[in-house]
């Protein structure tokens, strides 16, 4: 089941929210908390019940496992209980995700005859195994305290947050199930919830849905199957899918912060205007923000971090961002785009390094430097998000050497013709004519506006700030002071605002699109 789906927004939502606060308000937490299970597992259910099997099985191992790590806190039996565990998580989402990839690159390397069949990717799990994995971590640290089993299935199984994240943290979600207040009804967390939906519903219906079919996936599709794009195509291709998946990514975390905000349950931030990042540091502590988190802590921070030199630093930066780009997908492409981040990474470190070998302070920059450094950054972004989005290692290797021109440059046909004389000229250079169906698609106009919204604009969390929409919200960048008058606030301006954005992304709810981040 999908959020922008109408059985989601005018079924489910509302009946799960009604039954919930209906049982709750009695006091009666735990039927409440078993209520908002079975919802779950239903909403998971509804796209394959087959795997409600491996969800369940895989809760209940990881919730007796937790148990008796619990128990063995830091000793030599629990640090094997917890390899056991972490295997056991590992293994499933092996199986699923990379078995076929292994065995191919296995087949290519060594002429073996290994055969995996392509498994359906059970929806959820990329994120639900990393969750999973923290808790028993934190259980073997001894950071766990002993939760009942209703709320640790609730905490995995919770539908807001199942299928595409953020990767919460039990810590984060747990205890505010314990609070009273969570099962009463608050029209104020109702009315901030439906808004911040809304607005990610929008986003993802009128926004990325609409930049997908007629810019960025008949470029990309076309350098699959072997059609080489010119540097303009190329480009409008690439710019099309980075903001389609800023849009889309954004929209999708709008929403589930939305849905969790009507239950009165708040969920961490996952994704803050990464473009206006000045450098990749700060990138990543904008996009997939508790991906992020999770790769820092559980990751980088065991293998040492910076604590054993640059080189090991560096090493480690590689390292990590591997799994990320693996995390993504079982494929080439994600794991160059995670080693290219790793690298991007290990020159911003170094740079930063640098200026505090020369007496400058990082932190610090002209305004000028800013601009400069976001452009940069930005450029680094889109050219990884190439081979993030390629089909195959050379349709991503042709899509970047058209961005650098190395396939010809072209004019769209209007400017070829008003160039007369100059315009044969640049044919013989091989500068060519694009075609006029692919021209009309490729225009820059649609840049401007959605480039004016990403770098000018306030996010959803800002304009929420009134109403604290989330979990590590203070630790944000908050609304510049200047924009703080248009923030929301219960009124009938903002309702009707509300209302107008609630109408327009219904009326073009024409067909059901799965969110890009379901598949990874």
């Amino acid at each position: 089941m999908l959020f922008n789906s109408y059985v989601f927004i005018f079924l489910f939502l509302p009946v799960t929210l009604i039954v919930f606060f209906a049982i709750g308000r009695e006091g009666r937490h735990r039927p409440a908390i078993a209520w908002l299970v079975g919802a779950s597992l239903f909403y998971y259910g509804w796209w394959n019940p087959a795997f409600l099997g491996l969800i369940i099985a895989s809760t209940l191992f990881n919730y007796a496992t937790g148990v008796a790590l619990a128990r063995r806190q830091r000793s030599a039996a629990g640090k094997a209980i917890l390899a056991f565990g972490v295997t056991v998580d590992l293994g499933i989402l092996a199986y699923f995700k990379y078995a076929h990839f292994l065995a191919e690159n296995i087949n290519s390397a060594t002429g073996a005859h290994l055969h995996f069949a392509s498994a359906i990717l059970p929806l959820g799990i990329s994120f639900f195994t990393f969750q999973k994995i923290a808790y028993l971590v934190d259980a073997y640290r001894g950071e766990v305290r002993n939760y009942g089993f209703l709320q640790f299935f609730l905490f995995v199984i919770y539908f807001p947050q199942l299928i595409a994240g953020p990767i919460v943290h039990h810590k984060e979600i747990i205890p505010q199930f314990a609070r009273d207040r969570v099962y009463r009804f608050e029209p104020r967390n109702l009315a901030a919830g439906l808004m911040i939906f809304f607005i990610g519903l929008f986003k993802k219906v009128i926004l990325a849905d609409r930049l997908a079919a007629p810019y960025g996936t008949p470029v990309f599709d076309a350098a699959l199957h072997g059609i080489t794009p010119d540097f303009y195509e190329a480009w409008g291709g690439a710019l099309a899918y980075t903001l389609q998946l800023y849009f889309d990514f954004s929209g999708y975390s709008d929403m589930a912060i939305g849905a969790s905000r009507m239950f009165g349950i708040r969920l961490p931030i996952n994704f803050h205007s990464p473009y206006k990042a000045v450098n990749i540091i700060e990138f990543w502590r904008r996009w997939n923000i508790t991906l992020s988190r999770f790769l820092r802590d559980y990751l980088y921070i065991p293998l040492g971090g910076n604590r054993h030199g640059p080189l090991r630093r560096y090493l480690n930066l590689f390292l990590t961002m591997l799994l990320g780009g693996l995390w993504h997908g079982a494929g080439w492409t994600f794991v160059f785009w995670g080693l290219l981040h790793g690298f991007y990474l290990a020159v911003n470190h170094a740079w930063h390094g640098v200026r505090r070998l020369l007496g400058h302070d990082p932190r610090l920059s002209s305004w000028q430097g800013r601009v400069v450094s976001r452009a940069l950054t930005f450029a680094a972004v889109v050219a990884g998000w190439v081979f993030f989005r390629a089909g195959s290692w050379d349709a991503a290797v042709t899509m970047i050497q058209s961005m650098t021109g190395m396939h010809g440059f072209s004019l769209p046909p209007e400017v070829m013709k008003k160039l007369g004389p100059l315009g044969s000229t640049l044919s013989l250079l091989g500068w060519q004519t694009m075609d006029a169906d692919l021209f009309q698609n490729l225009k820059g106009a649609w840049l401007i506006p959605l480039f004016l919204i990403i770098w000018c604009m306030p996010n959803t969390q800002q304009l929420m700030a009134r109403c604290r929409p989330a979990l590590n919200f203070d630790t944000l960048e908050q609304t510049p002071s200047h924009l703080q008058w248009i923030a929301w606030k219960p009124s009938r301006l903002w309702a009707a605002l509300g209302g107008a954005i609630a109408v327009i992304a219904l009326l073009n709810l024409s067909r059901v699109s799965e969110f890009l981040y379901y598949q990874f």
